[in-house]
């Protein structure tokens, strides 16, 4: 998929507001003068409000600043995403902020829905039916759902890491896969007691925090999380039917997603435990030291697995796997 910079224009409820916004690397951006309208205040306020988020700590400059040119400009001028926007807008006029949020997520989503960025080289290369059938899927939960900005930017993260490695994934099912190494044997064996420890006291922190009730991570059945870790470790012929870490992964956090096996907090836990198994396998960090897979792309991909129909377990499981194997 292609991330080349759009233009999207805003236009307040009231219409006393018309921006030309440039949307770039799936998020919106303005400048400071941008902001200053947005929100009703002049230029060297916005600044100061910007200058103290930063100093906060916030919002962080890196990735949420970029250079770009304007016509009328010799230089490049400096532009915010909606981290910062908002922020601003919090400390200034906290109505315009939740209006221009709500206009934010609608765009992200008309975008994923419209599927401006499909990368026609890429499609060529790969099987284009399975393709297509998967950014079916993904238009028709955003269809379905009233998404939050959040989740649309993860949605969107999930389809863009379609175009860079969908090949990949068709090959491996091929047995064509270019490099065995990236394919990494697990190590850490994650086990029953070892999964219900860390739940209960991610269940603890959660009710401390009030984001739980006590029916989170209660099991409906003795042997319902037993039963699913069995399966990822299941063996045939002396062989283990999902023999690397990317699968492992994949099929717990299937696994718990849709079978239910709590009474309260699946897609939750099915993450955590997701996380938590690529990290004790040292299979969570890239290359570059960076997160393979961020809080909204895990959070959509958990989506998409709960609106998911069980015929589409192998779709499902590609996409995880989409999202975690090396590139």
């Amino acid at each position: 998929m292609e991330n080349e910079n759009k233009v999207v224009i805003y236009k307040s409820k009231d219409g006393k507001i018309n921006l030309d916004i440039n949307f770039n690397k799936e998020t919106v951006w303005l400048t400071q003068e941008q902001i200053g309208v947005l929100f009703g205040i002049n230029r060297t306020v916005a600044t100061k409000h910007i200058n103290n988020v930063f100093k906060l700590g916030e919002v962080s400059e890196k990735g949420n600043v970029q250079k770009m040119h304007i016509a009328n400009s010799d230089k490049p001028v400096k532009f915010y995403n909606l981290d910062m926007i908002l922020a601003v807008g919090y400390r200034v006029n906290a109505k315009k902020g939740i209006e221009f949020r709500k206009w934010a997520s609608n765009v992200l989503k008309d975008y994923v829905i419209k599927g401006y960025s499909l990368n026609q080289n890429r499609l060529k290369e790969i099987g284009l039916k399975e393709f297509e059938e998967s950014i079916a899927f993904v238009k028709n939960v955003v269809r379905k759902k009233e998404l939050t900005y959040d989740e649309s930017k993860g949605l969107l993260n999930v389809i863009l890491n379609y175009s860079h490695t969908w090949s990949t994934l068709q090959r491996y099912d091929e047995d064509k896969f270019p490099d065995v190494g990236k394919i990494r044997s697990s190590k850490f064996v994650l086990t029953y007691d070892t999964a219900i420890s860390y739940i209960n006291d991610l269940r603890h922190n959660l009710i401390h925090k009030k984001e739980a009730s006590d029916l989170f991570g209660k099991e409906r059945t003795k042997d319902s999380l037993d039963a699913i870790i069995g399966n990822i470790y299941q063996t045939y012929s002396s062989k283990e039917l999902y023999p690397t870490i990317e699968e492992k992964a994949a099929y717990l956090l299937y696994f718990i997603i849709k079978d239910h096996p709590f009474v309260d907090g699946n897609k939750r836990i099915g993450a955590f435990l997701f996380i938590l198994f690529l990290n004790f396998n040292n299979y969570l960090f890239d290359k570059k030291g960076e997160e393979k897979i961020d809080d909204n792309a895990l959070a959509a991909i958990s989506l998409l697995v709960a609106e998911s129909n069980p015929r589409n377990k192998d779709l499902m499981i590609k996409l995880i796997l989409n999202l975690i194997i090396d590139k």
